[in-house]
């Protein structure tokens, strides 16, 4: 690709990031570095009646975590700052004057009780062809009227002029070539009475400026593309517009519509990357970060909601994901979004990665339940023996505090319905045999398990879950002479005291 490719995020700072925007970034992340390109995160913070306090920092904080750090940002400086468009006010205004110098876009004077009753009057109602002759515009006042409207400060936007009965074309790198007939589209407002840009305007311009040569977006804003493909062939020439690129939705688990953060609320799971505290409301939505996902299968799960590689492997580094991707493989219909699956790479990524590599994350989740560790080696050791038993990163707290806290809970339910004075005699044994030699390995204090066993005639079987339950508190855990080694003699021999005293009673 000879191009200089350069693509760019254009979030706006008005709550938690949907997993579908971080796909976004994630495509254009992976699309730049494939072509040794550029990313650039540019928030579009233009309607200030949308802004939410803490959002933008947030949109970064959930990049981080996932590793899809831009090139050029508000917070990484660049050749074409500001990155933020409030910050770019000035530049707008020109473009949109410019535009009503040439005829192509119109001063309106409207008010919003007046178009309010407009759409009382007319079903549907659009501001558009078949309307603005009968509407208080610079089309329907004369130079004079509109002269003074504008020189006495009198409110109004700048609307671009669309003509009807014309066909729109362009070809869209995933779906092919597309249609429109400009009957259907209104005049969009370009320029608010704030002299704000509105989206359509401050898109193309930075889009322009910033030298942007690919445009991903969700194919949500398909019906826009004719009033940004006018803005750039009167602006700017169609020979600069980037090349486009609309995104498959990510559906609802049925198939049925855009997942939506109420479809994660109704049905258990997050839509958001990180938890997202509204400062409006107080409340705290759950993001996979904080459900226990690992950023890599987080990313992973999300390139292969819309995309695949064309082979059989499933589980994909970001690096493997920056040298398979391609548009070309990226699908046109929605993908819908299955939690299942996504847990499932969640464990895979698990126990794919060193122990070493998850300990942070594990002395994380002890730590939530007051339970600090220093011992890292000894905590590595414990990694590596349960991490195939871990889904969520939260799994780890039941599957290793044990190790660091006697049981408090103690399934004896699961003990006494065939429990016998034979076994306590074997567990009273066992404890003696043990205090005088206790082995340094798990094979060797399972041979002496069970050779007491044969001795006592009395099938290992029968003896294996009452040690784990006594170990550990209940049935689950990884093998429970690795158990018995790491906690050691004493505790080993403490656990089962503390039970063998609990079945007497």
């Amino acid at each position: 690709m000879s191009q200089n490719v350069r693509v760019r995020f254009a979030p706006s700072p008005t709550g938690g990031l949907h997993l579908g925007g971080v796909r976004t970034v994630l495509y254009n992340y992976l699309f730049a570095k494939h072509h040794n390109g550029k990313f650039i995160v540019r928030i579009e913070d233009t309607d200030q009646t949308r802004f939410v306090e803490g959002a933008e920092a947030y949109i970064f904080k959930t990049l981080e975590w996932c590793g899809l750090q831009p090139d050029e940002s508000p917070l990484h400086s660049g050749p074409f700052e500001p990155y933020r468009q409030s910050e770019r006010k000035p530049s707008y205004k020109k473009y949109a004057e410019e535009l009503v110098s040439k005829g192509l876009a119109y001063y309106a004077f409207d008010t919003a009780e007046e178009l309010e009753q407009k759409r009382k009057e007319i079903p549907n109602f659009q501001y558009g062809h078949a309307t603005r002759g009968s509407l208080k515009n610079s089309l329907t006042l004369s130079k004079e009227e509109t002269d003074q409207l504008v020189n006495s400060k009198t409110p109004y936007v700048i609307r671009i002029k669309i003509e009807p009965h014309q066909e729109i074309k362009f070809n869209d790198l995933i779906r092919g070539e597309v249609c429109f007939d400009t009957t259907q589209v209104d005049d969009k407002v370009l320029l608010k009475a704030d002299e704000m840009p509105t989206y359509h305007l401050a898109v193309v311009v930075d889009d322009y400026l910033m030298q942007i040569s690919h445009a991903f977006r969700g194919e949500e804003w398909l019906p826009s593309a004719p009033v940004h493909i006018f803005l750039w062939q009167y602006l700017f020439g169609l020979d600069k517009m980037p090349q486009w690129a609309h995104l498959p939705l990510i559906l609802k688990p049925d198939g049925h519509g855009k997942l939506s953060k109420r479809d994660g609320d109704r049905l258990g799971f997050p839509v958001f990357a990180m938890d997202w505290l509204d400062p409006k409301t107080n409340e705290t939505t759950q993001g996979f970060k904080e459900k226990g996902f690992l950023p890599q299968a987080f990313i992973n799960m999300l390139a292969m909601l819309g995309w695949n590689s064309g082979i059989e492997q499933e589980i994909f580094s970001l690096e493997e994901l920056v040298d398979k991707f391609s548009l070309e493989r990226v699908h046109k219909a929605g993908a819908k979004f299955d939690f299942e699956k996504a847990k499932w790479y969640n464990h895979e990524w698990i126990k794919k990665l060193d122990a070493s590599t998850l300990l942070l994350d594990v002395k994380n989740q002890l730590s939530s339940a007051n339970i600090n560790i220093e011992d890292d080696e000894k905590l590595t050791t414990i990694i590596t023996l349960v991490k195939d038993r871990c889904t969520l990163l939260t799994d780890f707290l039941d599957q290793t505090k044990y190790f660091f806290k006697t049981p408090e809970n103690i399934d004896l339910t699961a003990i006494q319905p065939k429990w016998d004075e034979k076994k306590t005699t074997f567990f009273r044994q066992i404890i003696a045999q043990w205090h005088n030699n206790f082995s340094s390995t798990a094979v060797e204090l399972e041979q002496e398990f069970k050779a007491l066993a044969t001795t006592q005639e009395i099938k290992v079987g029968e003896l294996m879950m009452p040690l784990r339950i006594m170990l550990v508190g209940g049935k689950f855990g990884p093998g429970v002479f690795d158990i018995a080694t790491i906690l050691g003699k004493d505790e080993t021999i403490a656990r089962i005291e503390n039970v063998l005293t609990l079945l007497s009673k």
